[in-house]
């Protein structure tokens, strides 16, 4: 019986205070219509003045308006500065133009307590939430003259653009909101904490997506590459096919399609081919250690002779060290442009090239060779061939008596 006494009681109580704040309510409502029409018969010239002035003041920012429609005709550049700001004037509200309107006749006409307040309350949320319109407007409209200067097009940019858009409305509003609450004399900190809260928990719980966004973001932004480029990443390399809000499509140079996170892919080293503006060919030539010193001095104008001929820039042409059955010539070509298809053949014409004018000034590029030394047990060199003794001047040599003398002494054995 206690706790239906309370619940009944508790239900009469809220009941009683509805039909309290409803009566204020019409109390309050019944008092400013009196006032209102005490003042109307009083003040009617004063009034009738305000009007006027008030629709002439109404009729010169409708007129803005309408300026700013034609500022951002179909026909003008969406990006231009002057049709971005005629786009902001053009979303100017009514509520907004006639509030206006009536707050700056409203210290002449000398209206009511309860009046005025209800004009200042009405100006008050028309022009906080004007201005965050405008401000939206505004900051989108840089962005993309931004994007439009850097030459930004495409699937993703629009996608992106959606998304900026949402999210600047999102944070705008959310703080007009907060700055029309604070005006009027409401307690805004519990608001704010909330508002605060609820983005961190947002964020912890979506920060995965949240990373893969705003890397989306920066790609299309900060353009390390574009769709069509042929990038090098860790150990992978492909071209960009397309570039997503969560992930960028790469068709590697095997033919597969390989999809990758943006957060990923920025964590990576990104080597641009497709920005490159020369090829560089590095090899390495082994000239015989017999070549003459003077060819040697020669080598390195005749490698930059043969480069130049073929199209290419000789970085460098020299010599390089000396190898274990060579002297080493280090040669790097640079082939202007990015494209492989002018660089793998102008390497094999200059391979050719250089091996004709080899031949032509009898420079050899030897075999990798290895001369092996035996040595006796008393340290002397064993020569891999047999020793010849010099001739006589009969010309029979010793070897060639001692040969005869066995072959005298065995007929006189048989004998």
């Amino acid at each position: 019986m206690t706790a239906s006494n309370t619940a009944a009681t508790a239900s009469s109580n809220s009941i009683a205070t509805s039909q309290q704040r409803l009566e204020g309510f019409q109390h309050q409502a019944q008092e400013m219509w009196v006032s209102t029409t005490a003042w109307l018969y009083l003040h009617w010239l004063q009034v009738l003045i305000a009007g006027v002035i008030g629709l002439a003041i109404a009729s010169a920012l409708y007129a803005l308006r309408g300026l700013g429609n034609k500022l951002c005709r179909p026909d003008r550049p969406r990006t231009d500065w002057l049709t971005i700001l005629g786009r902001a004037v053009s979303k100017t509200t009514s509520f907004f133009i006639i509030m206006t309107a009536v707050r700056l006749v409203d210290g002449y006409a000398a209206p009511p307590p309860a009046l005025d307040r209800a004009i200042t309350f009405l100006f008050t949320v028309a022009a906080v939430f004007q201005a965050a319109i405008w401000a939206r407007e505004l900051i989108i409209g840089s962005i993309e003259h931004r994007t439009s200067a850097e030459g930004y097009q495409g699937e993703a940019v629009l996608n992106a653009m959606g998304l900026i858009r949402l999210l600047v409305s999102a944070v705008v509003f959310a703080i007009a909101l907060v700055v029309m609450l604070d005006n009027l004399g409401v307690n805004v900190t519990g608001l704010v904490a909330g508002l605060g809260v609820g983005g961190i928990a947002i964020g912890l719980a979506a920060q995965g997506i949240f990373a893969d966004l705003f890397a989306a973001l920066a790609i299309i932004f900060d353009r390390p590459f574009s769709r069509g480029d042929a990038i090098s990443f860790g150990n992978s390399s492909g071209t960009i096919e397309a570039i997503g809000l969560k992930s960028t499509r790469i068709r590697a140079y095997t033919g597969e399609l390989r999809v990758i996170a943006n957060k990923a892919l920025l964590d990576k080293e990104i080597l641009n081919v497709s920005e490159r503006d020369h090829i560089r060919l590095s090899f390495m030539i082994g000239v015989a250690y017999e070549t003459p010193p003077e060819t040697l001095a020669r080598l390195p104008r005749i490698l930059t002779e043969l480069i130049e001929a073929e199209g290419g820039k000789a970085a460098r042409a020299g010599f390089e060290s000396f190898g274990p059955s060579s002297l080493d010539f280090a040669v790097l070509v640079d082939v202007p442009g990015n494209d492989w298809s002018i660089a793998h053949p102008m390497r094999d014409r200059l391979l050719v090239s250089i091996m004709k004018r080899f031949a032509a000034e009898g420079i050899s590029i030897p075999y990798p060779t290895q001369t092996t030394f035996t040595a006796a047990p008393d340290g002397a060199l064993i020569m891999p061939y047999p020793e010849r003794r010099p001739v006589e001047p009969g010309g029979v040599t010793d070897d060639e008596k001692q040969q005869a003398g066995r072959s005298n002494g065995s007929a006189g054995n048989r004998a």
